[in-house]
C-alpha cells in the first residue's frame, strides 16, 4: 500500500507560510498572557516581580488577554482550517505543528531581546 505525499509536499510551505505570518500578530495574545500571568499568579507566589506602576487591577487585563485570544484563535482556526484539508497530514499531527510553528516568531522576538 503507498502513501500519496505529493499532497503533503504541495500544501507545506503554504501551511508553514500561513502559520508563520499569523505567528507574527500572535505575538501579542503571547505578550498579554505573560503580562497577566507575571502580575497575578506568578507574581502572588513570588516567581516574579510585580509591575511597580500596575494599580488599576488585573481584571482589565484578562478580559483584555481573553478577548485577543479568543480573536487570534478563531483567526488562526479559520486560516489553517482550508489548508489542512488539504495536507495529507493526520489532523492530530496538523494542528500542533501549526501552533508550534506560529510559535516561531515570538520564540524569535525573545530570543532577540
Amino acid at each position: 500500500m503507498s502513501v500519496n505525499t505529493g499532497r503533503m509536499w504541495k500544501w507545506l510551505p503554504v501551511a508553514v507560510g500561513v502559520n508563520v505570518l499569523l505567528g507574527v500578530p500572535g505575538v501579542v495574545p503571547v505578550w498579554l498572557l505573560w503580562y497577566y500571568a507575571s502580575n497575578g499568579p506568578l507574581a502572588s507566589m513570588g516567581w516574579t516581580s510585580r509591575e511597580p506602576t500596575e494599580n488599576d487591577g488585573l481584571f482589565f487585563w484578562l478580559v483584555a488577554a481573553v478577548v485577543v485570544n479568543a480573536v487570534f484563535l478563531l483567526v488562526w482556526w479559520f486560516a489553517n482550517r482550508p489548508v489542512r484539508r488539504r495536507m495529507a497530514l493526520d489532523p492530530l499531527v496538523y494542528w500542533p505543528a501549526g501552533a508550534l510553528i506560529a510559535l516561531v516568531p515570538t520564540f524569535i522576538l525573545m530570543l532577540v531581546l
